[in-house]
């Protein structure tokens, strides 16, 4: 039977603070539904220091961001970025249209078309959050999508340059200097200067992913992405060090970022919360990792691979890496997932910023019901029919029949009238 060695926070305490992110979202969007541009400036000043001119960079003003970064640093976006576009192009290439003769003169089928319009969130404040750009921008753009916008928040006053280049890049059609609930309720629901669009996407805070939450249905969005998370699957076959790298590895993202350990060896969990202080000690950012880790950190000793696959799928977190003597038993066996990191010589760090595949992904256990971001989340798979005269009177008649059985006599009145005009008359 399971056994938890460490725990985080309780979920009553979790709740508490959920409720009063959901409080003070709710009335950041209403500001914004009430009083459009006016309260977007007014947000950004108090909460990010900022109130330019115009949140939206020209093009000069892009190309002046991109001329002032290292050649090496252009290169290095380019190259993830290829990465990201081949799978990406992968991947659409799945999606195909269809059109069958269901039966005899009835044709049906479906098309995949993209979203008109996307609005990409790329994080900013404490980390610039480059790879972001890729994921949500790019992979919209590969998808289709004609009108593709993105926000990110400035950082200590400036202008993120790696960001804007990596947006630029990526082929974002109109870029704003813009963070937080603001953006996203700016993008959402449009103000005098900026036109709303159809879909909403990316990572953020908690303070973003309740936005995100919150506007769901006015327009849509990919996925709940709320503070990262990590679990790390292993066996005796791992060692401490590369644990522990590899958990704080997601904990240095914010204090609010979960972190797990599922393990068949006491000996590796004890080794490993040793070797975790040893490690904060030395991290710039060890103050975030160590409360990450204090507050949503936890381990599990578990009897063997099939008890780590229960917990694991009951956890269904985000980044899921299985440092084991036989990582494919998890690909085989694990349903609930944001991504499978498979082996010691793979990590998370690599799926978020450069291997290819997409780092938006679910969290909070949405992993249970969705996938990640990708190309097929900003297409959408819609139906049509096509009948024959023949086909539709013998069609009809069934019709007729079932929407009767419902009470529904519009319905009925629709079949039936097709059935006069096309079926054979009575002699």
């Amino acid at each position: 039977m399971a056994q938890f060695l460490k725990t985080g926070k309780s979920k009553s305490e979790l709740a508490k603070t959920e409720a009063e992110v959901r409080e003070t979202v709710q009335k950041l969007l209403d500001d914004v539904q009430n009083r459009g541009d006016a309260a977007v400036r007014e947000l950004s000043a108090n909460l990010d220091k900022w109130s330019p001119e115009s949140f939206r960079l020209s093009a000069e003003q892009i190309d002046r961001l991109m001329n002032s970064l290292p050649a090496q640093t252009i290169e290095d976006i380019r190259f993830a970025q290829a990465n990201v576009r081949r799978f990406a192009e992968a991947q659409k290439s799945a999606l195909q249209d269809v059109e069958v003769e269901n039966s005899p003169g009835v044709i049906l089928g479906h098309k995949n078309i993209p979203v008109n319009s996307v609005g990409c969130y790329v994080p900013g404040g404490r980390y610039p959050m480059v790879a972001s750009a890729h994921m949500s921008v790019l992979t919209a753009k590969v998808a289709g999508v004609k009108r593709v916008i993105a926000c990110t928040p400035p950082i200590n006053g400036e202008i993120p340059a790696a960001t804007v280049t990596a947006m630029a890049m990526a082929g974002a059609d109109e870029i704003y200097i813009l963070g937080g609930v603001q953006a996203m309720a700016a993008m959402a629901l449009g103000t005098e200067t900026i036109a709303p669009v159809d879909m909403i996407v990316g990572p953020g805070n908690a303070y973003v992913a309740e936005a995100k939450r919150q506007l769901f249905g006015k327009v849509g969005i990919d996925l709940f992405a709320g503070p990262t998370e990590v679990l790390i699957i292993a066996d005796d076959t791992a060692d401490a060090e590369m644990v522990a790298t590899d958990l704080l590895g997601q904990a240095e993202h914010g204090p609010t970022s979960p972190c797990a350990l599922i393990t068949t060896t006491e000996k590796l969990a004890q080794e490993t919360l040793v070797e975790i202080e040893r490690q904060l000690k030395l991290l710039p950012t060890g103050d975030v990792a160590r409360a990450a880790w204090q507050d949503y950190g936890c381990i599990i000793l578990v009897e063997d691979e099939q008890e780590a696959v229960a917990e694991a799928d009951k956890l269904a977190y985000e980044h899921v890496q299985v440092l084991t003597a036989d990582p494919d038993y998890f690909l085989q066996h694990m349903t609930n997932y944001g991504a499978l990191f498979l082996g010691p010589e793979t990590n998370v760090a690599y799926g978020d910023k450069v291997i290819g595949t997409n780092h938006t992904l679910p969290t909070k256990q949405a992993a249970k019901y969705t996938g990640g971001l990708w190309v097929g989340k900003f297409i959408k798979t819609v139906t049509y029919q096509k009948v024959t005269p023949e086909a539709s009177a013998f069609v009809g008649e069934y019709c007729t029949r079932l929407c009767e059985l419902e009470n529904f006599a519009a319905h009925a009145e629709q079949a039936k009238l097709r059935v006069r005009r096309y079926g054979k008359p009575v002699s």
